[in-house]
């Protein structure tokens, strides 16, 4: 039990960083991570990308080297 408790904390404060650096609702994201710990990976990864597409734009290709 405690070690879901350690989990959920720790994901609690990668979401934050994570979604602070990114420019998105840390708070929220924060909240989020401390309830579904490393659930909400795939969700929180997905909304990233569209943040980022929304920031640089649908029509623009960006081929990394």
């Amino acid at each position: 039990m405690i070690s879901l408790v350690v989990l959920s904390a720790i994901c609690s404060v990668y979401f934050y960083v994570e979604a602070f650096k990114w420019g998105m609702h840390a708070k929220k994201w924060a909240l989020g991570g401390l309830i579904l710990g490393p659930i909400l990976l795939p969700m929180f990864s997905i909304s990233r990308h569209i943040h980022w597409r929304n920031a640089v734009g649908f029509n623009n290709l960006y081929i990394a080297a």
